[in-house]
């Protein structure tokens, strides 16, 4: 499939269609003054807005599937070059979707809130038909040929697929901004790294270049990029979403979730994709809840766990981060919300934890490394390399203190219903600032440990540093209960105004 969508690739469909582009950013047509979605012309651009926004445009008629598609495939063809958020734009696909999402939502059959909202998937998540490259060479010219079960259920929902969205190689490289997979830029600020390793993920919902996107996170992959652009980041608990079509990269710290630009988009989206898979044993019949029902039911009576001296006294946590977190810690006890400071100890051993499970990324890659290693980006093959060094032995100590861990994080939320804290320790790093090994292990400290035991995880923008980036609150809950983070990341954002901010498109320039 080609990069660019048939708007690029045609100019003369293109000039056509522009009209109804600007129709549906809120300009009137000089041909017909209304959108063809039948109802007024819209005030803002449909980039502008979340993917709630895009939802009931759609449903009241204002704003045509078609209409938002052809919108925000013009906005990719104008941004992407620098941004670089997409491997592959699926634009015909994605026009054909919306036709048949227009079609039946004008008789009356309506799937629900995502039926004909654009949206776009992580390059680790099969659709058939399409390239899936993992962000590599290795997989270069590789096309499933089944859906994975997020894609199916995503594809049920009426969903629209705009594109493969990039990410770091194989979910474990570096950031790159040149070669054949470059990993994307900051929408805040082009110079700065959105983060990995769903980097394309971030950028492409934060730039307005889709209404939503999934991610995966092994370690913080979806929160991370999440927070450097100001985004709503969700790892469900483990097991609630079936990774199953989804390239692995460690078989028991996976996890597939959304980043939108709020709270009730992440809710909506975790709907449509959460549930029991037969080909994800991990996953359970029982553990879906309803996401969306108690999203306003705010945060009065609910009880938050403080992780203080290892989180919000962290000597690598930056100020600004520091500032915001206790400026929301007081808008949640406005709200009703009781906060205690709760203590973790064994929480300052989960990297070494971590580390040595990751090895599983070494058995995943072990025999194309030893085949073609040239295949692979250098960042890459270090951190492969590097989890090969791990022994039996050392794993098998690992998953002993993880239990340990676990235990005594279940034995605080027996007493809170959630713990909070920073979503990672600083702002978007500068690309030549990012640390050799790929990630920073100031931020990771925040990420990781709850992979380890897969708990439910969200990020919700809290503010900017001194320098104009966006920093984040952290939300953790109890095994299977993403509804109550979920609810409370609501009752922060609706009280808070962070989420509404937009990154400036006249920035995007090298």
């Amino acid at each position: 499939m080609p990069r660019r969508g048939p708007l690029a690739r045609c100019p003369r469909r293109r000039a056509a269609l522009c009209d109804v582009a600007r129709v549906a950013a809120g300009a009137r047509s000089p041909a017909r003054g209304r959108p063809r979605g039948g109802g007024r012309a819209m005030a803002v651009s449909v980039a502008d807005l979340d993917l709630r926004g895009v939802s009931e445009a759609l449903a009241r008629r204002e704003l045509s599937s078609v209409e938002a598609t052809v919108a925000y495939l013009d906005r990719i063809a104008a941004h992407d070059p620098v941004l670089r958020a997409y491997i592959t734009v699926t634009g015909d696909m994605a026009l054909a979707q919306a036709k048949e999402a227009d079609a039946e939502i004008g008789r009356g059959a309506r799937r629900g809130p995502l039926h004909g909202v654009p949206i776009a998937l992580k390059d680790l998540i099969a659709v058939a038909g399409v390239k899936m490259t993992g962000g590599s060479r290795v997989l270069a010219d590789h096309v499933p040929t089944r859906d994975a079960f997020v894609t199916r259920r995503l594809k049920g929902a009426g969903a629209v697929l705009l594109g493969k969205l990039a990410m770091h190689e194989f979910a474990f490289g570096r950031p790159v901004t040149e070669g054949a997979f470059p990993t994307g830029r900051n929408p805040w600020d082009v110079q700065r790294s959105p983060a990995g390793s769903s980097s394309g993920s971030a950028v492409a919902a934060a730039a307005g270049l889709c209404a939503g996107a999934l991610g995966s996170d092994t370690g913080g992959s979806i929160r991370g990029p999440a927070s450097m652009t100001g985004l709503v980041g969700h790892k469900p608990t483990y097991g609630l979403v079936s990774r199953s079509g989804v390239l692995a990269l460690s078989w028991s710290l996976d996890h597939v979730g959304p980043m939108t630009r709020g709270v009730w988009d992440s809710a909506v989206l975790l709907q449509a994709i959460a549930g029991a898979d037969p080909e994800d044993t991990s996953t359970r019949s029982a553990a879906t809840q309803d996401y969306v029902s108690d999203l306003e039911r705010g945060a009065r009576g609910l009880r938050l766990g403080v992780l203080k001296r290892y989180y919000v006294e962290f000597p690598g946590l930056h100020d600004d981060v520091r500032a915001a977190a206790l400026t929301a810690f007081d808008v949640l006890r406005k709200e009703g919300a009781t906060l205690e400071e709760v203590d973790a100890p064994s929480l300052d051993q989960a990297l070494a934890v971590w580390a040595p499970l990751m090895s599983e990324a070494y058995e995943y890659h072990a025999e194309t490394l030893r085949r073609s290693p040239e295949q692979f980006g250098e960042g890459l093959r270090t951190r492969v390399y590097f989890s090969a060094l791990f022994t039996a032995q050392d794993v098998q100590r690992a998953q002993r203190l993880r239990a340990r861990i676990g235990r005594e994080v279940d034995a605080l939320l027996s007493r809170v219903d959630a713990l909070i804290f920073p979503g990672q320790a600083m702002p978007a790093l500068r690309f030549e600032d990012f640390p050799s090994t790929g990630f920073a292990p100031a931020s990771i400290r925040y990420t990781a440990p709850w992979n380890l035991l897969g708990l439910p995880a969200a990020v919700v923008p809290s503010g900017f540093s001194g320098d104009g980036l966006p920093v984040s609150i952290q939300l953790v809950g109890r095994r299977f209960d993403d509804a109550t983070v979920l609810r409370l990341a609501r009752a922060y954002e609706r009280v808070t105004e962070w989420h509404q901010r937009r990154p400036d498109p006249a920035r995007w320039r090298l």
